[in-house]
Formats: C-alpha cells, structure tokens, sequence
C-alpha cells in the first residue's frame, strides 16, 4: 500500500513566490509532490534520508495534503474520511506511563547524538536533554535533536530508522 500527496494552494503558492522560507531540500520535495507519486516513488527519485519527516513537516504546515491511498495492485482509493494521523505524531502518553520509558527516550536521543554527530557538536541540546524531567519536555526537543542528526553524513543515512526506534518510547 503505497500514499500519495498532492499539493494544497498554499503548497502552489510557496512554489510561485517562496515566501514560507523553506530550505532548497524541502522544497525540492515540495515540488516533486504531484498528486501521482506515491511516497515510495518519492523516495526512490529523491533519494532523502529524511523523507518521511519532510513529507509530514509539509503536511503539518499545510503545503500538501493526503489525495489517495494505493493498494498492491496499483488501485487509488480516495483518502479516509477520518483524519489520519500524522507520520511525525507522537503516540499517546497514558497516566501510568512507565519512568522507564522516559529514561529510555532521553538516553536514546543523547546516545544517538554522541555517537553521530559527537558531544561537540551538540553541547548544548545535550544539556537540555539531560535536564528534561517529562515526556513533554523531551518531545519539545525531538525536532532540535532530528535535525541535528541529520545535520551529520552518517546520522542522515540513520535518521528514519532511528526516529522510527524513538518514536516508541517517546
């Protein structure tokens, strides 16, 4: 089953006038959204390490918005009527949620930093991730830690799956 997005107006407008500020890599996703494409066509032409993220960072911002769903055999099926829900949602925390979860989370966003792109690099999001005490507060730091990830060669080849294993704890 594959997705497919098309570009909303104000996805059309940003491609006429850049006025939303997007980065060249965004918007080069931005303009290979069509409304044919499925992510995975996407993915194969764009070759973006971080494409999941950028298509769901677009969808957020309304520059582009879900047009079908394809099955196996290549059959477009209009969207559910019900929202979907983001490809970059955090999951729902519940009232018992596990200490050690936020443990795991914390130590899995400051691991990946120093192992890819190295305590150097990121002195200061460290501190913070240190001095976080909620699943809120971490949450406030994921787009700060992502992009700082992919801001490194070998980060970016990992960013998918690594943000796919934090997503679970978070």
């Amino acid at each position: 089953m594959g997705v497919v997005f098309v570009k909303t107006q104000k996805g059309h407008d940003e491609i006429e006038k850049r006025l939303g500020g997007l980065s060249p890599r965004v918007r080069r996703v931005l303009i290979f959204v069509d409304g044919k494409r499925t992510v995975e066509d996407l993915r194969n032409m764009l070759a973006a390490d971080d494409l999941t993220h950028t298509l769901g960072m677009l969808e957020e911002e309304g520059y582009i918005d879900l047009a079908a769903v394809v099955d196996k055999q290549g059959v477009a099926a209009p969207p559910p009527t019900r929202p979907m829900p983001s490809i970059t949602a955090f999951r729902t925390l519940t009232a018992s949620e596990p200490a050690q979860n936020l443990g795991m989370a914390r130590n899995f966003m400051i691991n990946t930093l120093n192992a890819f792109v190295g305590s150097l690099g990121a002195t200061t999001l460290l501190e913070h991730l240190e001095e976080a005490e909620t699943h809120e507060a971490l949450r406030a730091l994921y787009d700060e830690w992502y992009h700082t990830l992919v801001s490194s060669r070998e980060g970016k080849r990992e960013a998918e799956s690594l943000r796919e294993k934090l997503l679970k704890v978070i």
